[in-house]
């Protein structure tokens, strides 16, 4: 028995019509004779959704009771004793009742899987695990129900179900998704333009990916080497060199021009180390290609024009954008160039554009080598000139009648022996001079076709020729090393540059440091490594990865380790590096370590900034004490020693004036210090809340109790779902804010404290019909020892909104101000419904993101 086959139709938002769509697909199987059977399927009383499930078979859901309520969920055993060949199973990302078979229904639908049954589902885009935070950021709501990506990813066939927001929005003004009660709050919430444009965007994207990793894996099963132009793909080819921030921008205009297009920018290494480009330069390019929205590589090769077709071919591009060259004239003797190579090689499915700019024909400079290396292309064509070209220039001197003469053979030969010392270094000059002295010996030096020299001048001659020949060679050869090591000594000093100067500004990280450091030396892994002591082990501190190398735990395991200090070490995996590279690499581990250090302080330095912010707490909680506190303090101390003097004969409604007094100055005390140890508690960071469900007319209306009698309307609706909070904090944040907006609301007219639920969330507005806050102070109201406009009406610290909104958070929930409308000011407490399915009706707004 094989396992089922997986369909999912992907919803764009609620209400788009993927539980129409999955009962269309399954009317189209039964009429092809599919045994179909429906699992658990939602209609949220949409009518035209409920008239699809006629004529299926719904297999009868199982009953569970939870909180005196019974819901009703999917029987994965019935179904599974069913067997039917296909079945429907909505929502995707649903959590079960506690008392399930599993946890998330997604569990569910992969036993059915396992038991060989093919399942149609269902799921939005905003379930998805991965867009968790990015829906949140767009729509304010966070998906509490969320199911892995990589279940969606592992279905034989996802299909997008899309809709335009205006569609939808008219769909749901005309009542088809929710009904009319329901719908204002909807649209002006959830279903906003914005919102609906940003989650279409992000189904579309991901169903993009994932329709190009089937076509990537389709390609690979198949060895497909051709370009397939699905999708326009720039590679963008840098050399290090300035032109290439020309390169990204002309290739950003040109994905512009094609929606969905991608940058991609390469820059190809050689695998000897060092690079030939300013590491300055290369940041930068590297952050315009990602400012600009693409990708940036690094790709180790030593031919450069077929690593950059490989890697262009690799990811299935279908453009590439080259630089002109920046050669001389004179330097296309030593081949062609990259652009023309990949414009000759690119063959006919990959457009190769090459783009002009500042610096063409300006000269490449020196190249950075390691040590003398020529590279293999300079010192074959060295062996060549000092081999073979002797050889074809004896046959044409030979075939002259009237040669030039010994002079000038010899001059010819020399002439030969000093290219091959510049091309290919000593060794292929010495060869020259060697073969050059054999051939003009035998067969221009009389008597020809002999070794032997009867005049002496011309054995000197030839002697001369040989010496002057081995001379010239080392000269070359020297000049070569010379100039190769005031290459590399460049590159070093531009290196160390750009590391001073990045650790003076701060603006690059250890792992970005440690990524330096790999693309440099072309490793494989690297590590900074540390430990306390000698004795103990050690521990890494950051390290860097690539896809074929491993992570490296200690400084034996790595192929080249650098120590820093006695208990520090860079270790470096991949190749063994030569001796003259190790000065930069100290550089380097120096810089790390710095790095690391400045990571320490910055920690350091944020736990001093926490403890002045404590002190300027304790210094504000002093002038507190030592007025607001005095207040009450003193109205208490004068009608207790009133009440105690014996020259006053007081009446008994004197004396119960007096104790009011006491009572609402103790009252006052005792709110005041409150708030303070509060405050204190939330900056020391000692709030643990004891999370539980409860229902908010459980909590409010005892939050009332310090506010005068008819102050406060209260609309706490009983259907709303039970929220996830710590009791005893809601109802200190909800005293602080009515007691606040009551301090500020007319006399007269109440003060509106309502709920309402909107997704996953409740929201607790506190409308007050005062003064109101501008909006540059709505923020600063919040702050601990702030009251607007520094003139309160009433005793107080400034610390009720300052606590209020930091239990608020310490919930996991929000706590803001907005205008009232006519007036006044909004106080906006957002709470999280507590974890399971809230006991409210399919039909309101709630549904919209499960």
């Amino acid at each position: 028995m094989g396992r089922g086959k997986l369909r999912i139709y992907l919803g764009a938002a609620p209400g788009v019509g993927k539980t129409y769509a999955m009962l269309s697909e399954a009317h189209r199987r039964m009429e092809r004779g599919t045994d179909v059977a429906v699992g658990f399927v939602e209609h949220h009383n949409r009518p035209r959704t409920e008239v699809m499930l006629h004529g299926l078979e719904e297999v009868p859901r199982r009953e569970l009771g939870y909180r005196g309520t019974v819901f009703t969920e999917m029987d994965v055993d019935a179904l599974l004793a069913r067997r039917p060949a296909v079945a429907l199973v909505d929502e995707l990302a649903h959590t079960n009742v506690p008392g399930s078979r599993n946890t998330k229904r997604w569990q569910d639908v992969e036993e059915l899987l396992q038991a060989g049954i093919d399942v149609v589902s269902t799921v939005n885009i905003q379930h998805l695990e991965s867009l968790g935070d990015v829906v949140e950021s767009i729509t304010g709501v966070r998906q509490r129900e969320t199911v892995p990506d990589e279940v969606v990813r592992r279905a034989d066939q996802i299909e997008l179900v899309d809709m335009s927001p205006q569609a939808l929005r008219r769909r749901m003004a005309h009542g088809n998704i929710y009904k009319s009660d329901k719908v204002d709050a909807a649209l002006s919430n959830y279903f906003r333009p914005g919102n609906l444009t940003a989650l279409r965007e992000l189904a579309l994207l991901w169903t993009a990916d994932r329709v190009d990793e089937y076509l990537r894996q389709y390609r690979t099963e198949h060895s497909v080497s051709t370009i397939w132009s699905a999708r326009e793909r720039i590679v963008v080819g840098l050399t290090g060199g300035p032109e290439g921030r020309t390169l990204i921008r002309r290739a950003s205009r040109m994905a512009a021009k094609g929606s969905g297009s991608e940058i991609l920018a390469v820059y190809i290494a050689r695998s000897d180390g060092l690079t030939s480009a300013s590491p300055k330069e290369l940041a930068v390019q590297r952050t315009l290609v990602e400012d600009l929205g693409g990708t940036f590589h690094h790709v180790i090769g030593d031919d450069v024009p077929a690593s950059l077709l490989e890697f262009a071919r690799g990811v299935n591009a279908t453009q590439i954008v080259l630089g002109s060259s920046r050669r001389k004239t004179w330097q296309y003797i030593f081949g062609p160039g990259v652009g023309q190579t990949v414009a000759r090689d690119s063959g006919p499915d990959l457009d190769v554009h090459i783009v002009t700019h500042e610096e063409v024909a300006k000269g490449r400079g020196l190249p950075v080598a390691r040590g003398a290396r020529l590279g293999r292309p300079r010192i074959l064509a060295g062996w060549i000139i000092g081999v073979v070209a002797p050889a074809l220039l004896t046959l044409a001197l030979t075939a002259l009648e009237n040669g030039p003469g010994l002079a000038n053979d010899v001059l010819l030969f020399l002439f030969l022996t000093v290219v091959a010392a510049i091309l290919g270094g000593l060794l292929p000059a010495l060869a020259s001079a060697a073969i050059g002295s054999l051939l003009l010996n035998y067969y221009f030096t009389p008597p020809t076709h002999s070794i032997t020299v009867q005049d002496p001048k011309n054995f000197v001659a030839i002697v001369i020729f040989f010496a002057v020949a081995v001379s010239v060679a080392s000269v070359v050869d020297v000049a070569a090393r010379r100039t190769h090591q005031a290459a590399r000594l460049r590159a070093e000093s531009e290196i160390l540059s750009f590391l001073a100067g990045s650790v003076l500004r701060g603006d690059t990280s250890l792992d970005a440091l440690l990524e330096r450091v790999r693309e440099t030396f072309a490793m494989e892994s690297v590590a900074l490594l540390e430990r306390a002591s000698e004795v103990d082990p050690w521990t890494c501190a950051g390290s860097v990865v690539t896809s074929t190398g491993k992570p490296l735990l200690r400084p034996e395991d790595a192929d080249v380790d650098m120590p820093v200090g006695h208990n520090m070490a860079l270790a470096l995996s991949g190749r063994v590096l030569p001796a003259e590279d190790r000065r930069v690499l100290a550089a380097f581990a120096a810089q790390a370590a710095v790095f690391l250090d400045r990571q320490r302080l910055v920690g350091e330095a944020e736990q001093a900034r926490q403890l002045a912010e404590g002190n300027r707490i304790r210094t504000a909680l002093l002038a507190a004490v030592s007025h607001d506190l005095r207040t009450p303090l003193a109205a208490i101390k004068a009608a207790v020693t009133s009440l105690r003097s014996d020259d006053v004969a007081w009446s008994e409604e004197d004396e119960a004036e007096l104790l009011a007094g006491i009572e609402e100055g103790a009252d006052r005390l005792d709110h005041l210090v409150g708030n303070l140890l509060d405050m204190s508690r939330l900056q020391t960071g000692t709030v643990t809340p004891l999370i539980r469900e409860i229902d908010l007319d459980e909590v409010v209306p005892m939050a009332l109790g310090g506010v005068p009698e008819g102050s406060v309307s209260l609309d706490i609706p009983e259907s709303l779902p039970m929220v996830a909070v710590d009791p005893g904090l809601l109802e200190r944040s909800v005293a602080n804010i009515v007691e606040n907006a009551v301090k500020y609301n007319p006399d007269g007219r109440p003060v509106l404290v309502a709920a309402s639920a909107l997704g996953e969330r409740v929201e607790v507005r506190v409308a007050d019909r005062g003064p109101g806050v501008p909006d540059s102070a709505k923020d600063r109201i919040f702050e601990p020892f702030q009251r607007y406009g520094d003139a309160p009406r009433g005793a107080g610290v400034g610390l009720g909104l300052a606590v209020a909104r930091g239990f608020a958070e310490a919930m996991g929930g929000t706590l803001a101000a907005e205008d009232t409308p006519g007036g006044g000011m909004t106080m906006v407490l957002t709470l999280r419904v507590a974890a399971g399915r809230p006991p409210v009706r399919p039909d309101l707004p709630a549904q919209a993101t499960s």
